[in-house]
């Protein structure tokens, strides 16, 4: 899951991002208005947590105008803001979710889980795709009911791929999903970790497209 996370306090930022790496996410942190917009329009992500109390723009204002340009990223509105009136204006606004500060990191993850479910159109926690078995929110896979161990990468590659299973996805894409799109990694990171998801659910698992990317395949 890439997650952006649009928070200017860096103390509470810092901790959200070690735990949702913690937990296999992918993050990507933007401390303004205008940074976050830069970033939804230069890559993909999954869910955005948002703050609304940032330097340049009440992030109200932020989430209306994506709603008023049909921008459809699950939203969750993590603030400190309590009042009954600020809630349903945010849940109004376009809101998928609203959490008050200060929080449980593991129920913040749930929640980002429930919203990719709902996102994607399943009301389950449990992906099956042929003999493949994955649980999103623990990150356990099972292949014809035996238990596979994949790194956190490796993981994550197979995460998106599920998430959009018929879709192409380009090297950058799969780049940005496993690292975020302002990192520098390995020009051969992507092939690597493709070559280790094979060898451990069958070479079928990821399917080259020959010039456009690649798409999930059947496991082995």
């Amino acid at each position: 899951m890439h997650v952006l996370l649009v928070e200017d306090d860096e103390l509470i930022a810092t901790g959200i991002v070690a735990g949702l790496r913690l937990h296999g996410l992918t993050v990507h942190q933007e401390t303004s208005a205008a940074a976050a917009q830069a970033a939804v329009e230069s890559a993909e992500f999954d869910v955005c947590i948002l703050d609304l109390g940032l330097p340049d723009e009440d992030g109200m204002a932020l989430l209306r105008r994506w709603r008023t340009r049909r921008q459809h990223l699950p939203v969750l509105i993590l603030t400190a803001r309590d009042a009954v009136e600020d809630r349903v204006a945010g849940l109004q606004t376009g809101a998928d979710d609203y959490v008050l500060k200060p929080f449980d990191l593991d129920e913040l993850v749930a929640r980002l889980h429930a919203l990719l479910r709902r996102a994607c159109g399943r009301s389950s926690d449990r992906v099956e795709h042929g003999a493949l078995s994955f649980e999103a929110s623990t990150g356990e896979v099972q292949l014809h009911g035996v238990p596979v161990e994949l790194s956190r990468r490796e993981l994550a590659l197979l995460r998106t791929l599920l998430q959009h299973p018929r879709q192409i996805l380009t090297g950058d894409q799969l780049r940005d999903s496993l690292y975020g799109f302002d990192q520098d990694v390995e020009s051969n990171a992507i092939n690597v970790h493709i070559h280790h998801l094979r060898r451990k659910l069958g070479a079928s698992i990821v399917e080259t497209v020959r010039g456009q990317g690649y798409r999930l395949g059947e496991p082995g």
